[in-house]
């Protein structure tokens, strides 16, 4: 545990030493070359590896947070790209290029600045940060969505996906937010974020349709593409099909399997519309898959009670309960990041 952490309680349902003691775990788990696998032995994605940066940074483990940004910068090809799963020591599992793995360093890279405000850190991975978000930028489409991914002989998909859309928006305003603070000036990025957020508010039809999945369901909201009442009515809208009651969020709508990262992010996406008690109970939900040495089940099956994937406690698990709780503990200066987001550049207009 270091002294530096910025978590802290959560009032009647976890404290900032257990917090901190997750966070512990993570550490334990990251490879010497920086990478985070999901889970011992098991591969990394870019996007899962920066979450559970943001969760080591915000457990004062900001060396091995920098390492894990060293890691991306070590592996990016000259277009910015990464592939979308790598195994130990840098071996490529899945060779495709996932345009929302590739965004979300942004995401990572403006907490860490929100957090330590450390422009030098910035300017340093400036270069990584603008290649990766230009090749992004290389998969949106005349009318705003950005294709899924791009395949090794550099033909792309032929759809989007509401969720990676959704996260690749509030990615590219985090975007938009590093240069402003550097002094850069990327008018382009501004209108790829804004006719992404436009497409996804008033053209679902751009979309392959994934409507079993919780992450279709709120992420539009936990992303600050519909906010406010429209934010609420979305997830009001399909609560019942997702949220099973006292035990958390399901993956899918036919499946009862209850996984800590969606019940935590949906928490998140409550608390950015302004329902604080129904992201705080989600939240309390999460900590039944919460172990004693501090990590956390990926999910649980109802009725039987069976951790599934079988045995699995993963990185990126730990890395959304961490997030949700300082978002509701409201303790670091990143913790509206994924909560207040009309405090990021590039909003949608109305």
């Amino acid at each position: 545990m270091s002294g530096d952490s910025w978590l802290r309680d959560v009032e009647g349902v976890v404290t900032g030493t257990e917090l901190d003691l997750t966070v512990d775990t993570l550490a334990q788990w990251q490879l010497p070359d920086g990478m985070m696998p999901w889970f011992p032995g098991g591969h990394a994605d870019p996007w899962n590896h920066t979450e559970a940066l943001m969760a080591l940074m915000l457990g004062g483990r900001r060396a091995e947070a920098e390492a894990g940004f060293a890691w991306l910068a070590g592996l990016q090809h000259p277009d910015g790209s990464w592939h979308q799963y790598y195994l130990a020591g840098g071996e490529v599992e899945e060779p495709k290029f996932d345009a929302n793995c590739i965004a979300y360093v942004a995401a990572g890279l403006y907490h860490h600045w929100l957090l330590f405000e450390d422009a030098a850190y910035l300017e340093a991975n400036w270069d990584m940060l603008s290649r990766a978000v230009d090749f992004v930028r290389g998969l949106q489409t005349d009318r705003g969505e950005v294709l899924w991914a791009r395949k090794p002989d550099g033909a792309s998909f032929e759809f989007a996906l509401l969720t990676g859309s959704s996260s690749i928006t509030h990615s590219l305003r985090c975007a938009v937010a590093i240069a402003e603070v550097l002094g850069h000036d990327r008018p382009e990025w501004v209108a790829a974020a804004q006719a992404l957020g436009r497409v996804i508010r008033d053209e679902p039809e751009a979309f392959a349709p994934k409507h079993r999945w919780a992450m279709d369901w709120y992420y539009p909201v936990l992303a600050g593409v519909e906010v406010g009442e429209r934010g609420r009515h979305r997830l009001e809208s399909r609560r019942a099909a997702f949220v099973m009651e006292d035990r958390g969020v399901r993956c899918v709508s036919d499946r009862p399997w209850v996984t800590a990262a969606e019940t935590c992010e949906c928490a998140m996406a409550h608390l950015a519309v302004g329902e604080r008690q129904v992201a705080a109970d989600m939240f309390t939900w999460a900590q039944r898959l919460r172990t004693e040495e501090g990590h956390y089940w990926t999910g649980i099956v109802y009725p039987q009670e069976d951790y599934f994937p079988s045995g699995e406690q993963s990185t990126y698990s730990s890395a959304a309960v961490i997030l949700a709780a300082d978002a509701l503990a409201g303790a670091s200066p990143a913790s509206w990041l994924f909560t207040e987001h009309h405090r990021l550049p590039a909003d949608v207009p109305v």
